[in-house]
């Protein structure tokens, strides 16, 4: 297969993963695993970055407030949470890979991952149906959405998304300000991860390894991905509106038994 048709299969598969609660990063390890393939982690995460920027236009109210509307404090109150769960998961994740922390790449854990994490999607969802619900972002929740990037940043197969959203709901956050808050979160997080990894491939010692990454496909899987995850992502917008994340709940399960069926 053309190498660039691969990249253009990742960038898609990245793009339709990065935001629903299935795990983005799983699901590109299990792809260039039964492929045959591996793609570096700068190209795995920089596609990442372009799906994540894909939802800066349909949150575009949002975002604009918090660059042009400061002065109002609903505005520096969210922003204020927003940080703070930044800050938490950027500072996790220094000290994770100044610990020397690599991510596994075999399928065994990303199918527990995924079978875990669905399985909590089913009882949370049955847990909190019926109760009653907030559009408040508390600090608490700030926290929480941090502490759920960095779980979700050691196992791969949890989902960034779906442990943060996990998170709100046990939290009593609604179904839309959850899905909101964590992908949010998830612009400066991925972007930071994204731009510090291209920084250390580029001022690396000439001959080292990082330098003879292939930037072609790097910026063909990070387009790629963008416009899938566009619409992707206002798809889920609608979606989340009036269902529930049960559904892929159940998809995680059945993904994780494939999974773990092949291994055996």
């Amino acid at each position: 297969m053309p190498d660039w048709v691969v990249t253009i299969l990742l960038g898609c598969l990245e793009g339709i993963t990065e935001f629903l609660p299935v795990s983005s990063t799983g699901h590109l390890l299990l792809a260039e695993h039964w492929m045959g393939i591996h793609r570096s982690d700068l190209f795995n995460i920089v596609i990442q970055a372009g799906a994540v920027l894909a939802v800066i236009p349909l949150f575009w109210g949002r975002v604009s407030r918090m660059l042009f509307d400061w002065r109002d404090p609903e505005v520096r109150d969210y922003a204020a949470k927003l940080a703070l769960a930044f800050v938490i998961t950027g500072v996790g994740g220094l000290l994770l890979e100044k610990a020397g922390f690599e991510l596994p790449e075999t399928p065994l854990p990303v199918g527990v991952a995924l079978l875990v994490g669905g399985l909590l999607f089913i009882l949370v969802e049955r847990w909190v149906g019926g109760r009653p619900v907030t559009d408040q972002i508390g600090w608490t929740i700030a926290v929480a959405v941090g502490i759920g990037q960095l779980i979700a940043a050691v196992f791969p197969g949890t989902s960034r998304s779906g442990a943060t959203i996990l998170m709100c709901l046990l939290l009593g956050l609604s179904r839309t300000s959850a899905t909101e808050f964590s992908f949010l979160v998830g612009i400066p997080t991925m972007l930071a991860a994204s731009g510090l990894k291209i920084v250390k491939a580029v001022i690396r010692p000439a001959g080292s390894p990082g330098l003879a990454e292939d930037w072609i496909a790097v910026a063909l899987g990070f387009l790629t991905a963008a416009i899938v995850s566009f619409i992707v992502v206002r798809w889920l917008l609608g979606y989340v509106k009036h269902h529930t994340f049960a559904v892929f709940g159940w998809y995680r399960i059945l993904l994780a038994v494939l999974v773990l069926t092949l291994l055996r």
